[in-house]
């Protein structure tokens, strides 16, 4: 009878669920999120947790004067991360912070990480007189001085930035996107930024910002170049954050807070900043 009851049940229970602390939690689609948009700590407590990872570096900002696009962070995904019972470090990356200079490039993004598992930040849009951008997570796009310029490469997780040739409106390249390289600047026109990427990991905006309802959040696009005065136009931001060129100071914007995304080229002392970087654990339910 003993032998019949517990025919087909296991001598060894059933390993208790992970306990999980940290950053912001979202439920959604089978699977619960940690979020972290900012430094912090994700503890794990009672069971070892097995989780996908997403990690998001700082965009660069754009340069200032005939400034090329930031370029974004790099944007990475490990997946089925052992993670026993422990307390560990989060870093969320900075933006590069605005361009104030004169006739300067931007300002690299900062790296993001949790554990072992990290991205560096995006490089620096060229500017007039510096030219060439910045290598990084994704390379920042060149500056135009009416000589040809290089983007700065991409490294794991991100493109390189727009390059650009000889040109009389000093039409600036766009900032490497994680998704895509930005683009050069033609004729009068300035390179826009590079796509970001989209990550199951994330759940669902077109801007990487809010709620994990469902749908699909981009993160790490490219800052768009910018036009030291003359016809232009100013190359946009990729999707994902990236914010847009300037024509002149004119219509320039930042990188999108946690999307990673590259700041905006423009002129003088308009570079803008780059969107900080975010990190989101997920596990199923």
């Amino acid at each position: 009878m003993i032998g019949a009851i517990t025919a087909g049940i296991s001598s060894t229970p059933a390993p208790p669920a992970a306990v999980v602390t940290g950053g912001t939690l979202y439920t959604g689609g089978g699977y619960n999120y940690r979020v972290f948009t900012a430094d912090g700590t994700l503890g794990v407590s009672v069971g070892a947790l097995t989780a996908d990872v997403l990690v998001v570096a700082g965009g660069a900002s754009g340069g200032a004067g005939a400034g090329g696009g930031g370029g974004a962070g790099a944007f990475r995904t490990f997946s089925s991360q052992s993670f026993p019972i422990a307390n560990y470090a989060v870093v969320v990356g900075g933006g590069g912070a605005a361009q104030t200079g004169t006739n300067a490039r931007g300002n690299a993004g900062s790296t993001s990480s949790i554990n072992s598992l990290s991205c560096v930040g995006g490089g620096g849009g060229g500017a007039y007189g510096v030219n060439n951008g910045n290598s990084g997570g994704s390379g920042g796009g060149a500056g135009s001085d009416g000589t040809t310029g290089t983007g700065g490469a991409g490294g794991t997780g991100g493109n390189a930035g727009g390059n650009v040739t000889a040109n009389v409106e000093l039409a600036a390249g766009g900032g490497g996107g994680a998704g895509a390289a930005g683009s050069a600047n033609s004729g009068t026109a300035a390179g826009n930024g590079g796509v970001g990427s989209s990550s199951a990991i994330s759940g669902g905006s077109t801007t990487g910002a809010g709620a994990l309802s469902g749908g699909t959040y981009y993160f790490a696009g490219g800052g768009g170049g910018g036009v030291n005065g003359g016809a232009g136009p100013a190359g946009t931001g990729g999707l994902g954050g990236g914010g847009n060129g300037g024509l002149g100071a004119t219509g320039r914007s930042a990188g999108t807070a946690n999307t990673g995304g590259g700041g905006g080229g423009a002129n003088n002392g308009n570079g803008m900043a780059g969107g900080s970087g975010i990190v989101i654990v997920r596990w199923a339910v």
